[in-house]
C-alpha cells in the first residue's frame, strides 16, 4: 500500500487541468471519485466505460495504478460474488492540486537552483503589483 502521493514523473504542458500529469482516463476517474465516492471498479466502468470505450479490466488496471501511486485509496467490502475494493481519492481536489504544485516547484528549485528562486520571486512581486 502506498501512503503518500508519488512524485510526478512527467508534465505535459500542452494539456490542461489534471491531464498535464495524468492520462485522460486517469483524470476522468479522479473527477468521478471526487464527485461520487467510494466506488467499485464496476461502478466507475459504468460511468466512464462508454465515453472511453474501454473494458472493465482497463478501468481496474488504471484504478489500481492510481492506488499504487497513492492518488487513490481503497478498502475492501463484502459484496455479491465476494470481496470488492471501494476506491476513493487520497486527497481532496484542492489538496491534490497543492501537492502537485509543491512537488513541481520543489523539482524546479532542485534542478535550477537560484535561477528558479529568483524567477519565482520576480513573478510573485509582479503578481502582487498587478493585484493592487
Amino acid at each position: 500500500m502506498v501512503n503518500q502521493l508519488s512524485n510526478i514523473k512527467k508534465i505535459q504542458l500542452e494539456k490542461k487541468g489534471l491531464e498535464t500529469i495524468l492520462s485522460t482516463l486517469e483524470a476522468d476517474i479522479m473527477h468521478l471519485l471526487w464527485k461520487k465516492s467510494p466506488l467499485r471498479v464496476k461502478e466507475i466502468h459504468k460511468e466512464l466505460g462508454e465515453k472511453h470505450d474501454v473494458a472493465l479490466t482497463t478501468i481496474a488496471v488504471t484504478t489500481d495504478r492510481l492506488y499504487q501511486r497513492g492518488i487513490v485509496k481503497r478498502h475492501i467490502e463484502p459484496g455479491r460474488g465476494g470481496l470488492h475494493y471501494l476506491y476513493y481519492p487520497s486527497k481532496s481536489k484542492n489538496e491534490f492540486g497543492k501537492t502537485i504544485v509543491d512537488q513541481t516547484v520543489n523539482k524546479l528549485i532542485e534542478t535550477f537552483g537560484s535561477a528558479a528562486v529568483s524567477y519565482f520571486d520576480q513573478r510573485f512581486k509582479k503578481s502582487v503589483k498587478s493585484k493592487k
